[in-house]
């Protein structure tokens, strides 16, 4: 009896743990058409009315019980796949997904899932993919990613060419913008009015403003991750365009069919070229234009393994003649390898270099001429891991090491033939971290995303350390001591914790309410003075005289679909608190400056406010609209301290990109199946600037008096409305190769920038008559403002691929 019931026993533990006994399916999708690996596609399974998403490299994996189980396959703009899987073992399924045939009444402008928004636990982010980006209206009828996301709630720009862009209430040096990982710290060309990324070469866009997940740091207020095409694995493409400023191509195809890819993707401005025969300012060396090249290459080396190599080259020439002017570029390379430990262990091994270079001469001779020149350059590793857990976790982990180093101003002046160096000393630090971090659905409804980033910085020799004392607060801290450091000696560290936290609760199946928490750390520092970067500003790391910018922020929002997820809604408000932000004191000197750090201020900085958007993504109308009601403040102790003479304790004032109001309205019409009209409208608030409070005049000469206050009135406001029509198939898409027909495509693309040609103020500065003044009469002043673009621009472009 007692033997049967341990057979029994025995038997019943046998079965329940085959019952219970899990097994993982898991592979790549990709598209159908051309190979490239698809981020964000869905893998759905109905059983358990749940499942997975894509990563960046188009891996997905999932840990089920065995059974049979209905799995879709997913993704906006292509045919869905259903597969009945019997899993009873480990699953290897890749899966090619067909492009769908888009009849015109379901017209898409996205390439996520259709309830991404409300079903993904990320918020505060959005993507954006390049055909959405290709029937926006542009500058000079270009596609421009910058551009494209500054249509976006919590992103805005200060004016016409200004480079970068702002994130809730940030400063352009706080966000991260990454090229297949590598860093670029410079992201436009010809002063702003272009990015550097090719449209042709990019496949994927993604900007976290918060709720940054745990593998990002390094900046406080966003990362944008941009990553590039693999190439076509399957048929040689050859696209690019012609336009009013520049022309673009590229090549792509595969090395092995369904094994090795490659795309090189270039181009070039010709304003130069164009107005030479025209005028004689371009003689003797001048010019004005821009360059560059994305180039990537990769092989799926066998089923567990693949690689990636992908560079960016670009360079902006503006040479008054040949011996004055100014350059700058960008130069990245990024080597990846991804390697699958088991269906479930994901990895990816990622070495990049980045160099950003910027330089500019004065001088008609050898004789009477001033160089300068200053760069920074990043290396960098960096391992991370994925581990699917099972159908509720995903658990990330890994590590990132970089090394900085600094050139703040390699500079000569010649006069007289004689040479006067005033280079500064260059710079070099160490930045590592840890992170791990948990996706985790806690049930049907509620899922949370946290994590743990542990950041290092250690500024190194070697170079010379200075030393500074107190002073009253606002004023030129005065130097105590200069010590000499060796190479690679540790000069400072610091050590900070970052945790992330996230969680979405599913209200009903077209409605969610998500929240977030972030803190970031910031070892690097864009010096600048000017609303805008530009590209003579410097990259300074935290020393011992200046701390790491630290970053908090909390976030609410509210999402909601309508009509089938045909309209798509949000309201988000946000609260962000930082300290040790960077200021100068009045008359700071940054340019060329050994005792800079003597003259620059820390102090708490804090942004909030509310962003409301709805898209309508389906049907022949589509578009979006996005309000952002914002506020950006500094509270410095020195600067706005009113009537404090004795303790100098600074009053919040607003940030030079502080803007209240930012509205953007984005429009599509698909006329027919060739024609499309595209619109767009933006206001924006005007940027805050510093006036004069006060003058006083010195024999019949002006000098304005600043009465401890900074950014004391507002310049107009902003706004722009601009149209454009996509003609597709100019050529009715046939092209002939080796006696063959073969479908090709082209478009034209009509726009008219600003078209009420309103002259957006960029900045207003004040100016003394030139007239002589009666005696005894008070000097003539007036106010000037300046608009970098002031006229009605229309352009044309021709597109095409074959």
């Amino acid at each position: 009896m007692q033997k049967t019931l341990v057979m029994v026993l025995s038997l019943g533990l046998f079965h329940y743990a085959v019952a219970q006994q899990n097994f993982t399916m898991s592979g790549y999708i990709s598209d159908g058409s051309n190979g490239e690996d698809l981020i964000g596609a869905t893998v759905y399974i109905e059983e358990i009315q749940g499942g997975t998403v894509t990563n960046v490299y188009g891996f997905y994996s999932l840990t089920l019980p065995a059974g049979t189980y209905e799995v879709k396959y997913q993704y906006i703009g292509f045919q869905d796949q259903v597969r009945i899987i019997k899993l009873d073992k480990d699953l290897k399924l890749d899966i090619e997904m067909p492009v769908a045939d888009q009849e015109l009444e379901a017209v898409v402008v996205t390439a996520e899932a259709e309830d991404v928004n409300v079903s993904s636990i990320e918020m505060s982010t959005v993507e954006l993919d390049v055909k959405t980006i290709t029937k926006l209206p542009a500058f000079a009828g270009e596609v421009d990613i910058i551009k494209s996301i500054q249509l976006l709630p919590g992103v805005s720009t200060v004016g016409e060419g200004a480079s970068g862009f702002n994130v809730r209430g940030g400063g352009v040096g706080q966000n991260l913008i990454l090229l297949d990982e590598a860093p670029v710290y410079q992201s436009s060309h010809l002063f702003g009015f272009f990015s550097v990324f090719n449209p042709d070469a990019v496949k994927d866009v993604k900007l976290y403003k918060g709720g940054i997940p745990a593998k990002y740091g390094g900046r406080l207020s966003s990362i944008l991750d941009i990553r590039m095409k693999e190439g076509n694995k399957k048929s040689y493409d050859v696209s690019g365009g012609v336009g009013t400023i520049f022309s673009r191509l590229a090549v792509e195809g595969p090395v092995v069919k369904d094994k090795a890819s490659f795309i090189v993707a270039g181009r070039r401005s010709y304003i130069d070229v164009l107005a030479a025969p025209f005028t004689d300012l371009l003689d003797d060396g001048a010019g004005l234009f821009f360059y560059d090249l994305t180039a990537k290459a990769n092989v799926d080396i066998d089923d567990k393994n693949r690689l990636f190599l992908s560079g960016y080259f670009g360079r902006d020439v503006f040479k008054f003649d040949a011996n004055q002017g100014f350059d700058w570029g960008n130069q990245t390379a990024t080597l990846r390898w991804n390697h699958l430990f088991s269906d479930r262990f994901f990895s990816n091994f990622t070495g990049f270099y980045s160099n950003y270079d910027y330089a500019f001469a004065f001088g008609e001779n050898d004789l009477d001429k001033f160089e300068w020149r200053s760069r920074i350059k990043t290396y960098n590793f960096k391992p991370e891991f994925t581990y699917f857990l099972n159908a509720s976790n995903e658990v990330t982990f890994g590590a990132d090491v970089l090394l900085y180093e600094f050139l703040p101003a390699e500079a000569e002046g010649v006069s007289n033939g004689e040479v006067t160096n005033i280079s500064l000393d260059k710079k070099q630090a160490l930045e590592a971290s840890v992170y791990l971090a948990n996706d985790h659905k806690v049930t049907d409804k509620l899922s949370a995303q946290y994590g743990l980033r542990l950041s290092h910085f250690n500024y190194l020799g070697p170079g010379a350390v200075y030393s500074y004392g107190e002073s009253t607060p606002g004023q030129r801290r005065p130097l105590i001591g200069i010590e000499q450091s060796e190479d690679w000696e540790t000069i400072q560290t610091y050590t900070n914790l970052e945790p992330r936290l996230g969680f979405k609760f599913q209200l009903s199946p077209v409605s969610s309410l998500k929240a977030s928490y972030n803190r970031m750390n910031q070892y690097i520092h864009l010096i600048s003075n000017t609303a805008a970067s530009l590209p003579i500003d410097v990259w300074q790391p935290s020393t011992n005289n200046i701390s790491p910018q630290q970053g908090n922020q909390v976030a609410l929002g509210y999402f909601r679909n309508f009509k089938g997820n045909m309209f798509e809604t949000s309201a988000e408000v946000y609260y962000k608190w930082n300290e040790n932000q960077v200021d100068y004191i009045d008359g700071a000197d940054i340019f060329i400056n050994s005792f800079l750090e003597g003259d620059l201020l820390s102090g708490r900085g804090r942004a909030y406010g509310l962003e409301l958007y709805a898209k309508k993504s389906q049907g022949r109308l589509t578009g979006w609209i996005s309000y952002t009601l914002g506020k950006s403040e500094l509270r410095v102790n020195g600067i706005n301290y009113l009537n404090d003479f004795t303790n100098r304790t600074g009053e919040w004032y607003p940030t030079r990109f502080d803007q209240r109001h930012n509205l953007t309205l984005t429009t599509n019409y698909q006329l027919n199946k060739r024609i499309s009209l595209s619109s767009v409208f933006t206001y924006i608030s005007g940027t805050p600037t510093t006036f004069p409070t006060d003058r006083m005049s010195i024999q019949g000469y002006v000098i304005p008096v600043l009465d401890n206050v900074r950014n004391n009135v507002r310049i107009p406001d902003y706004h722009r409305w601009d149209l454009s029509a996509t003609i597709d198939n100019v050529w009715r898409g046939k092209t002939r190769r080796n006696g063959k027909v073969r479908s090709g495509s082209d478009y034209l693309v009509i726009s008219i920038y600003n078209l009420y040609g309103r002259e957006n103020p960029f900045a207003i500065y004040f100016s003394q008559g030139i007239n002589r003044q009666p005696m005894n009469l008070p000097v003539e002043t007036g106010a000037t403002q300046t608009a970098i673009l002031g006229t009605i621009l229309p352009s044309v472009s021709y597109n095409f691929k074959f």
